[in-house]
């Protein structure tokens, strides 16, 4: 069973999902950015520890509590850590953040346009830990990068296959087929994933919700009949390279669309700056994305 205050929180709540998830391949350069250097580790638990102490610094910062932030997304170790010497998913909780856990292992090859993701077979194990140590939800992410329907209908079919697994073991899951915003045909593909998804939404039995984490669309309000539909519990948005400024522009644009950002959200912190430096800057990011998921601008038809 879900979680039920955990569940309305999120459907009803102001506010956006920090995506804290960057693993594998990806943390080098978010530690990077950080302003953390290779040189500072040596080895790949060194590495890991290193992200978990900014996400550690994030997530205890005075401006990161659950009045903005709705919940947080978590690679996999960091669920498994400690933040402020209590598992990270209870140190959420205590913050009135909603935890979710990226499920996914990384990417196939590209083929038909788009990206699958790779088999998992020890996901059942990994949602009855997650479950057990209190978290609400899991997200997976395909990705997109032609308007290839038979490609886009087989990303839609995985993620929601999945998604009745992570159902099945009574947590949410963030469905995340992204559309890459780089895409030279990225209006048509936004066009056919909203007709594929719509498709297995109406597919799911009566009183079955999902939550969907989507590219912000070429055309603001594309994605409507998904934030309106029975079927989904809340549409968040992911920055998908966007700079925040601009991200929250677009989202601004989009109807009952909330934020997932990462990058756009830690982009301006650094391992150097002194705490009252460090938590000036991360307030003034959560201000400026939930401003953009709670205050939209009407578009023009």
């Amino acid at each position: 069973m879900l979680d039920q205050d955990m569940k309305q929180k999120i459907a009803d709540g102001n506010g956006f999902i920090a995506a804290l998830d960057q693993s594998g391949g990806s943390t080098p350069k978010a530690l990077k950015g950080y302003g953390v250097d290779e040189s500072a580790w040596s080895t790949e638990e060194e590495m890991y520890g290193l992200i978990h102490a900014m996400r550690s610094r994030v997530i205890t910062s005075p401006a990161f509590t659950g009045d903005k932030v709705l919940g947080a997304i978590l690679f996999e170790r960091t669920m498994d850590g400690m933040v402020d010497g209590k598992p990270t998913p209870q140190a959420l909780l205590e913050r009135g953040v909603v935890p979710f856990i990226k499920i996914d292992k990384g990417l196939e090859d590209e083929a038909n346009g788009v990206q699958l993701m790779k088999p998992n077979p020890d996901l059942d194990t990994l949602l009855h830990r997650s479950k057990a140590l209190g978290m609400f939800g899991t997200k997976e992410r395909s990705v997109v990068n032609l308007a290839n329907r038979e490609g886009i209908a087989a990303v839609v079919a995985q993620q929601f296959e999945v998604g009745r697994q992570v159902l099945a073991a009574g947590l949410m899951p963030i469905i995340e087929p992204e559309v890459n915003i780089k895409s030279p045909e990225r209006a048509e593909a936004d066009q056919i994933l909203l007709e594929e998804i719509l498709k297995n939404l109406d597919a799911l039995p009566d009183g079955v919700q999902v939550m969907l984490k989507l590219s912000l669309p070429a055309r603001p309000g594309l994605f409507d009949p998904l934030v309106d539909h029975p079927a989904v519990l809340r549409v968040v948005a992911l920055s998908g390279g966007f700079a925040r400024p601009e991200a929250c522009v677009e989202l601004a644009r989009n109807r009952g669309i909330i934020a997932s950002f990462s990058r756009a959200l830690l982009n301006d912190l650094r391992h150097q700056m002194t705490d009252d430096e460090f938590n000036a800057s991360l307030g003034e990011a959560i201000d400026e994305i939930y401003g953009a998921s709670t205050a939209k601008q009407p578009v023009a038809a």
